[in-house]
């Protein structure tokens, strides 16, 4: 009689092993899909536009149920939903990501402002909602250390100082910081929220009355002076104009982690040093 060896395996029981392993893959990638495309998902912070709010290196997630869904819920905005399902219209202040305007390819987030049926004008830095300035209330300047991540950012776009113009820059204790003139707006609907208003005769500063339509947003940034949003015609990677409601992906949750930059992937302390912890589960 002979008799198989202990390394024997049969043909069928391997094959068996590769199938189940491909059937785990494929439940894996469902369920991955289902969690970011329904339920939440994870952005990042590129840019200085949602200051004081957001800094760069924030990493948040994004709830995707708030507002329904349509094809830019899901990754590479597969054309798999028609329209909007399940809609529902942001309050004024919520603070979303969505595709922009008008090439829809770019993640932006921005501070909703109007609805659809407001008229939004800006006299000398105030929003003015429906013929009523939004009060703006001067409160503690911010100081804002001056991180590696800030100088990367301006070192890519070409400027010439981390902190917006030099005049923003200051030492204390041997440190970088960026000082900024903060603001405090309350919406009619009381959400408050602090801004940044650094230029007073910035190009933003001072738009005509505009009527929102049906299905779109008025979108701003918290950080007045960088940020390209709904005051300004959509510019592909650029301003954004008025955006479809169609195009929200999600409504900002909480942050889950923050880096100022300046940790070095070969040296795996540096992770730790470059984290800002305080930042870490602030909700929205």
């Amino acid at each position: 009689m002979n008799e198989a060896t202990q390394n024997d395996v049969p043909a069928s029981s391997a094959s068996s092993e590769t199938k189940d392993f491909l059937y785990f893959l494929l439940k894996l990638g469902l369920f991955v899909f289902v969690l970011r495309s329904f339920i939440v998902a994870p952005f990042n912070i590129p840019s200085e536009s949602m200051q004081p709010r957001l800094l760069i290196g924030d990493y948040l997630l994004v709830s995707k149920w708030p507002y329904g869904y349509s094809r830019h819920s899901l990754p590479l905005s597969l054309p798999l939903i028609p329209g909007r399902i399940l809609a529902s219209t942001p309050e004024r202040g919520d603070v979303v990501v969505f595709k922009a305007p008008p090439s829809q390819r770019l993640d932006y987030i921005k501070r909703v402002i109007g609805l659809p049926g407001d008229v939004i004008a800006m006299k000398n830095g105030v929003v003015i909602l429906n013929g009523k300035p939004i009060p703006k209330q001067r409160i503690a300047d911010l100081l804002i250390p001056v991180t590696q991540n800030m100088i990367d950012a301006t070192e890519k776009e070409g400027g010439i100082s981390p902190c917006y113009r030099p005049q923003f820059e200051i030492t204390q204790g041997g440190t970088n910081f960026c000082r900024y003139p903060r603001f405090r707006e309350t919406l009619p609907n009381g959400k408050s929220y602090e801004v940044l208003d650094v230029d007073p005769d910035g190009p933003g500063d001072n738009r005509a009355p505009i009527t929102v339509p049906e299905d779109h947003l008025f979108l701003m940034g918290d950080n007045r002076d960088r940020s390209a949003d709904s005051r300004f015609p959509a510019q592909d990677g650029g301003a954004i104009g008025l955006v479809p409601e169609e195009n929200l992906v999600g409504r900002a949750w909480v942050s889950v982690f923050s880096t100022d930059g300046s940790a070095n992937w070969f040296l795996p302390w540096t992770w730790v040093t470059a984290a800002r912890w305080s930042r870490i589960g602030e909700g929205f």
